[in-house]
């Protein structure tokens, strides 16, 4: 279903992108110097605002200090959640997607497009989309008749650009401009408040079949955890494809949901993110104050 009961209340996601706009200069600043675990003063006058303020956006914006958000988006911390991660995942894929970490979790519930569907660049079929505001700038939300079927990320003045990434993947299909369709979506997205596992977001995956197991593989990770390309690769039993498997994690047309974020180089390096590196951090600190790191 692409419509809830009411019409959702956007102001807090449209709160929450204002407010990432200044977490964006932050986190390019701590990206640079985090190894020097710069003080609250030096990070809130890189962002332009004082101590004072960026400690109270962090709060409302990721639920944690700027000091504990730092901490998350280091490497010493990301190579922590892949140390942790091992044993949990192995449990977590043993039960499918309701492993360790899903209480805290978007709830999903997903399908695949045929090969001949995909094969035919979309030719037939109706994309609605809209953009929205999100904790992450903005977001190009994409649905069809049979669920989320895209979701990406632009900052100011580059909406366009994101909208005609995500329409090359379907070169036939008819993209059709619809934000009331797609603001519910939005909003069971990003607001945390509404991800339940008995009202799972509903999602098509449309690549090709190799592509749609890594996106699988991608949807397993439970939040505020990571995996290697070589561990997806090894975990869709093909161990030798681990550059493949990161081509098609850079593809993933349903950013966020699909968490490619979550996915990391084999010594925790953040490496490539289709939407930007500071993006990705943004994601992983802001999961991590979900989880109360």
């Amino acid at each position: 279903m692409l419509s809830p009961d009411r019409v959702p209340d956007l102001s807090a996601l449209t709160r929450a992108a204002a407010d990432y706009d200044i977490v964006r200069r932050a986190i390019a600043f701590l990206s640079e110097r985090w190894r020097t675990q710069p003080e609250i003063d030096a990070i809130a006058a890189a962002a332009g605002v004082s101590a004072s303020d960026l400690h109270h956006l962090f709060r409302r914006w990721a639920g944690i200090t700027p000091k504990a958000f730092l901490q998350a988006i280091t490497l010493d911390h990301a190579r922590r959640l892949l140390r942790e991660s091992a044993s949990v995942l192995d449990a977590s894929f043993e039960v499918g997607l309701s492993g360790p970490g899903r209480l805290h979790d978007l709830f999903v519930t997903h399908e695949a497009m045929s090969p001949g569907e995909w094969k035919s660049g979309g030719e037939g079929l109706a994309i609605a989309y809209g953009f929205h505001p999100s904790p992450f700038g903005t977001a190009l939300v994409m649905a069809t008749e049979r669920g989320l079927a895209g979701l990406a990320f632009a900052d100011v003045n580059e909406e366009q650009a994101a909208l005609a990434d995500m329409g090359s993947r379907w070169p036939r299909a008819k993209l059709v401009e619809d934000a009331a369709r797609t603001a519910p979506l939005a909003q069971r997205i990003f607001d945390s408040r509404l991800w339940r596992a008995q009202q799972p977001l509903r999602v098509v995956l449309i690549g090709t079949d190799f592509e749609v197991r890594v996106w699988e593989t991608l949807l397993r990770i439970p939040m505020g955890r990571a995996m290697t390309y070589s561990g997806i690769a090894a975990t869709i039993r093909a161990p030798k494809a681990a550059r493949a498997v990161g081509a098609a994690v850079g593809k993933n047309p349903v950013s966020f949901v699909v968490p490619c974020h979550r996915a990391l180089g084999k010594n925790g390096d953040l490496t490539g993110y289709h939407w930007g590196l500071t993006r990705k951090r943004a994601m992983l600190g802001w999961e991590a104050g979900k989880l109360g790191a």
